[in-house]
């Protein structure tokens, strides 16, 4: 994932920071507890498109 799209991409919801998460191929907004995937290096911004944190996840 390129450092400088990471640097101008924010949640869709409330425009927050992502954190970026290389392992699990996902971009997360701890605000929203919803985890953005990235398909084929290109993040999938939608809202649609996210699924939920678990609990343990949004530690």
């Amino acid at each position: 994932m390129d450092r400088k799209l990471l640097e101008i991409l924010a949640c869709p919801i409330c425009k927050g920071p992502l954190i970026y998460r290389p392992a699990a191929g996902e971009l997360i907004c701890k605000a929203d507890r919803l985890a953005f995937p990235i398909r084929e290096g290109i993040p999938v911004m939608l809202v649609d498109e996210a699924r939920p944190l678990s609990s343990e996840e949004e530690r």
